[in-house]
């Protein structure tokens, strides 16, 4: 792939390799190939942006084209929505914004584009102010494909709509404080003191956002492990999993790791196993473990086949935080409302079930396991654990979190409830049969 010339290059080859490749925006490599941070940075905001809104710029640019285009020209198709973002979201100036389009679009070696991408961006220009009047009446400004929105309607009748307004949101930046490093209220001092604004979360007791946002490498501290990336959603894990000094702990899909960091932060006597399937991710887990001074056992293996790797000994705590949709950290992975399918959805449920019936017989009697997705799905969330008690009943909701919406069983936080993702716990004990 070219060295991209410029931002508009850059994202547009980053939409490129996630809407034609399949990539999560985590694996595009195109942001890397700009040199200069600005850039970098520009190229983000703006595929970000693009994928985010993706639903409605469809809309529009179909409304702009005196023809369809073809289906191969995917390029074009995408540079177009590059340009209508910037007149509609974007604080460029118009000009700048259709002239350094048509450039992207001349750098696409594909002469006849420029014309066509001046003539739909300068078209908006004129009448941008009423087609946006009849978008604001239609689905398409909600951005999300029928088929998600279907859901999401069906789960949440009167929320189905902020949840996907939430999701066009740009996320806060959050970091969980290590609790090893002292007290919260100096590791605010420390962020502040190094211009940044803070502030505490209601639920996660070791949250800080911060802003303006910056990478790891900006903040005060993150190298020698005083703070980690890390939602408040999902910082919720390890304070309802309750490890005790030494519980053995099986966290059950632990990549990258910010779970199994955080339980070892909170309880480092912990005897923690972190299993994931995938070698390359249970590195990242390695990564994250040294960075803090932690330690765990690391183990490569696919959860669902317990003969393979565990040694028969019971876990007093199991943290499941099971494979799931994402459905409720789009705004912070924007790609997922275009790569997701129905068929995942139910992929997604059966994985779920069939995790929770091989590690159900790996807990001691007494024991916690926590059932944890970042979805908002029903059928993936409390029907989920519904149908695990009905099936198992040694198996009992304790009703622990007390946050967000009631399934029940287990309960529910929707996207930007609380300035956090979306997810869902539930907390099951095993009692005698």
């Amino acid at each position: 792939m070219s060295r991209p010339r410029d931002a508009r290059g850059a994202a547009l080859q980053a939409l490129g390799e996630v809407l034609d490749g399949q990539k999560g925006l985590g694996e595009v490599t195109a942001f890397d190939r700009l040199a200069d941070d600005r850039e970098r940075a520009f190229a983000r905001r703006l595929a970000y942006g693009v994928l985010r809104w993706k639903g409605a710029l469809d809309w529009l640019a179909d409304e702009l084209l005196a023809r369809p285009l073809k289906a191969r020209e995917t390029a074009v198709r995408h540079l177009l929505l590059l340009g209508l973002y910037q007149l509609w979201k974007e604080d460029t100036a118009d000009h700048a914004a259709v002239h350094a389009t048509a450039e992207a679009a001349r750098a696409l070696r594909k002469p006849w584009a420029v014309g066509l991408v001046n003539a739909v961006l300068r078209r908006f220009q004129r009448e941008g102010e009423a087609l946006l009047v009849r978008l604001s009446e239609r689905p398409e400004r909600l951005a999300h494909p029928p088929w998600l929105l279907g859901l999401l309607r069906e789960d949440w009748p009167a929320d189905w709509e902020a949840i996907a307004m939430a999701n066009n949101e740009a996320a806060p930046l959050w970091l969980r404080h290590n609790a090893r490093f002292g007290p919260l209220q100096d590791a605010i001092g420390i962020l502040q003191a190094a211009g940044f604004e803070t502030r505490t979360h209601p639920i996660a007791s070791e949250a800080i956002a911060v802003s303006p946002a910056v990478g790891v490498d900006g903040l005060p501290g993150f190298g020698e492990g005083r703070f980690s990336v890390q939602d408040p959603a999902a910082q919720l894990a390890a304070e309802l999993l309750g490890a005790r000094p030494g519980d053995r702990v099986l966290d059950a899909c632990a990549a990258p790791g910010g779970k199994t960091c955080h339980i070892l932060e909170r309880t480092p006597e912990a005897r923690v196993t972190a299993l994931d399937l995938s070698p390359d991710r249970l590195a990242r887990v390695r990564e994250n473990l040294d960075r803090l001074g932690l330690e765990a056992e690391l183990l490569a293996a696919d959860a669902t086949r317990t003969g393979d790797w565990w040694d028969g000994r019971p876990f007093q705590r199991i943290l499941l935080d099971a494979p799931c949709t994402a459905t409720g950290v789009i705004r912070r992975h924007p790609e997922i409302k275009w790569l997701r399918t129905p068929g995942q959805v139910e992929q997604a449920v059966s994985l779920q079930a069939r995790l929770l019936e091989r590690l159900w017989p790996l807990l001691e009697v007494g024991g916690i396991l926590v059932y944890a997705t970042c979805s908002v799905l029903r059928r993936e969330n409390e029907r989920q654990i519904h149908a695990f008690l009905e099936r198992h009943p040694d198996a009992v909701d304790t009703g622990t979190a007390d946050f967000g919406r009631p399934g029940p069983p287990g309960r529910q936080l929707l996207p930007g409830e609380h300035w956090s993702d979306g997810f869902y716990y539930a907390v099951v004990r095993k009692d005698a049969a």
